[in-house]
C-alpha cells in the first residue's frame, strides 16, 4: 500500500479497465507540474455509472495498475475501495481515507468532462467544500460553473490523447495490436491472460 507520510496526495479514481498510457501521462503530469507529491490510482470495484459485467475482476485490474506504476515511486495502486460497500461513492471513500490516513492531505483528480456532472455525485457539496480538485482539460466539453469554485484548480498543458479503455478493449476483441497504448508489463499481462478477447 502507499506511503504513510504526510504528502499531498492526488486521488485518481477509475475502473482502469485496463489502465493505459493516457492515465499515466495525466498522473505523472500532476506530480511534476502541481503541488501534488504523489498520485494514488483508486481502482473502483463498481462505479454507480457503469455496468459491472464489463469489468475485469478487481484483483486483475489491481495487478495491472501495480504493473503500470511499479517503477515510479510517486504513483501508487490503491485497492482501498474493494473493502467498502458497493456501489462505491467517492464521498464514502474520502471519509474512510481521512480516518485511515489523518496525516495526509487528499485531493481529487478528474477530467473536465467529470466536473460538468459533478453536481450529480452523492454529497458533492461536501466534497467540493472540503477537498481540492485538480481538473485536466478535455476538448469539446461545455464549460461548467464549478470550474470557478475556489477548490477547483485547472491544470493547464496536460498532454491529452484520445485514448479510452473501451477503445482498447474493442481493439483487442477485434484482434488489433494495442502494444503502444499500454505500459509494457500491462500489455504482456493482458496478452498472456487473453483478457478482452
Amino acid at each position: 500500500m502507499a506511503t504513510l507520510t504526510n504528502k499531498k496526495t492526488g486521488l485518481f479514481f477509475g475502473s482502469f479497465n485496463p489502465i493505459h498510457v493516457g492515465h499515466l501521462i495525466i498522473a505523472n503530469h500532476m506530480v511534476q507540474h502541481t503541488d501534488l507529491e504523489e498520485v494514488w490510482f483508486v481502482i473502483s470495484p463498481h462505479s454507480p455509472f457503469k455496468k459491472k459485467a464489463s469489468l475485469l475482476a478487481d484483483h486483475h485490474r489491481y495487478a495491472l495498475v501495480n504493473y503500470a506504476v511499479e517503477d515510479n515511486p510517486k504513483l501508487w495502486a490503491s485497492n482501498i475501495e474493494f473493502g467498502l460497500s458497493q456501489p462505491s461513492f467517492t464521498s464514502h471513500t474520502l471519509a474512510f481515507l481521512e480516518e485511515k490516513y489523518p496525516m495526509k492531505e487528499f485531493a481529487l483528480i478528474m477530467g473536465e468532462d467529470n466536473i460538468v456532472n459533478f453536481d450529480k455525485w452523492k454529497n458533492f457539496e461536501s466534497i467540493i467544500n472540503n477537498f481540492s480538485i485538480y481538473v485536466y482539460p478535455r476538448p469539446g466539453v461545455k464549460p461548467s460553473e464549478l470550474l470557478q469554485h475556489p477548490s477547483v484548480n485547472i491544470v493547464e498543458e496536460v498532454p491529452l490523447m484520445e485514448i479510452s479503455s473501451s477503445f482498447i478493449r474493442n481493439s483487442i476483441k477485434t484482434g488489433k495490436d494495442v502494444r503502444y497504448l499500454l505500459p509494457h508489463r500491462v500489455y504482456e499481462y493482458v496478452n498472456e491472460m487473453h483478457f478482452y478477447e
